[in-house]
Parts: C-alpha cells; structure tokens; sequence
C-alpha cells in the first residue's frame, strides 16, 4: 500500500510571514518536516504542495533545489492541493503535514502509518489528533485516497481550508483512528504561527540540539522549563471556521 507525504507550505501567513522558510536552528523551518519524513521512513514519496501564487516561487525553489517533488494550486482551497497532489502523485493513502510544524517526532509518523498499514480496510482516517493528547504542533493524519475523494467531493466551506475535517467531524461515514498518549500534553503549543511561537522554538532548538526530537524528551523539557512555556502561552489558537 503506497503512501504519499504531503506537506502544505506557503508564505503568506497573516500572523507570521513567511514562516515556512525561516531559518530554525540554521535551517527553514519546512527542512525540519521535510528531514521528520525522511526519518521515519514511512512515505513511499514527499510532496510539498504550495500555491500558484508569486509570493510563494520561493517555496517551489527550495523544495525543488533540496529534491523534493512539488505540487501548486489553490491558495484557498487547500483540499484541492491536495487532490491536485494525489493525481500527481498516486498513492493509496496521504498523510498530511503542514509546514508549521517543525518539531515532529519520526515516530509518530510512523505510528501513525503502521496502524493504517495494519488494517487499511478497517481505516479511511489516523490522526493524532482525533483526540489531543500531544502538544499542539506535533500534528500528523493520514488519510485513504478514497477518503480523500470523497471528501473532495462533498466538502464545502472552511472543510477546503482544513482538508481532512469533513472526513473526522463524520464518524457515521468515515472509520477513524486515533493514537493517544498518556500523561496527555495538549495544553503545550510548538506549532508556528507568531512571534511568540517562534521564540518558544528558537529556544527549544537550542536546548534540544539540530534533530528531530523524540515527543517525549520535548514534553519533558517543557514540563520542567515554565519560563519556555511562558513565551507563548497567550497564543489563541485560530477556530477551525476562521480557516
């Protein structure tokens, strides 16, 4: 069963422009996704999937000089990048990352892919996120072509900016999955979306080293370290319906 990484990248972020290539730890931020994938092993192909927009030429190039497939479309609707991204690229199932999310745990990946990979008729969705548990920003889904289609097919409003929202806010079509950690640590927040995000992260970096960090030994930093908590811990995260 082949499975396609699709990563969502552009620059025109409304808090934090051009985050996806800002330099972490001496290198863009979508290099740190890009080398999680790699590590883990689980994806038979990587995509990078901007926009056709000019503001975003030099995600394309950077993807393309470090070897990377990419795909361009819509700015808005992100679904159909990643339809765009699936025809372009055949697999039997996608697993969606976003740029932004630069601390991501190899494994995790992995769990996420070997869960599909152990039953993928019993799955159209895994997540991590079906029910948060980890830190906001170690987000992966993985979701069946199939899936995807429909999803394409019937999904309207901020479900196009979401991709995969139409597939798990309907349980009654769609069979999920989900990988929960315990003690949970949903109330930390290394995604990248503002400044404050970025000085959490720049700080993370330096204690944590230039690797992708294993989930576990991140939460630990952070459950010992309120002063790195502190320097985003006012960060509302966007509602689902704002895109």
């Amino acid at each position: 069963m082949r499975v396609a990484a699709v990563v969502q990248a552009r620059m025109g972020s409304t808090r934090l422009p051009g985050k996806v290539l800002r330099p972490l730890g001496g290198r863009p931020v979508l290099s740190w996704v890009l080398r999680a994938v790699e590590a883990s092993g689980c994806a038979d192909e990587v995509v990078v999937a901007t926009t056709v927009l000019p503001e975003d030429d030099p995600v394309e190039q950077w993807a393309r000089e470090s070897g990377v497939a990419v795909v361009r479309g819509s700015a808005d609707d992100v679904l159909a990048r990643y339809l765009d991204a699936l025809a372009a690229h055949p697999a039997d199932a996608v697993v969606r990352l976003t740029a932004d999310c630069p601390l991501l745990d190899p494994a995790l990946l992995r769990g996420v892919v070997a869960l599909w990979r152990s039953a993928p008729d019993a799955y159209d969705y895994v997540a991590t996120t079906l029910e948060r548990t980890l830190p906001r920003g170690l987000d992966v889904e993985l979701v069946s072509a199939p899936a995807l289609r429909r999803a394409g097919a019937g999904a309207g409003g901020h479900h196009r900016a979401h991709v995969t929202s139409y597939v798990w806010s309907r349980p009654d079509l769609f069979r999920l999955g989900g990988l929960v950690v315990r003690p949970a640590a949903a109330d930390l927040r290394v995604t990248l979306d503002t400044a404050e995000d970025a000085a959490l992260l720049d700080a993370l970096v330096a204690r944590l080293g230039d690797a992708p960090p294993d989930w576990r030994e991140l939460v630990g930093v952070l459950r010992s370290s309120p002063d790195l908590v502190a320097l985003n811990a006012a960060v509302q995260q966007k509602e689902l319906e704002e895109g």
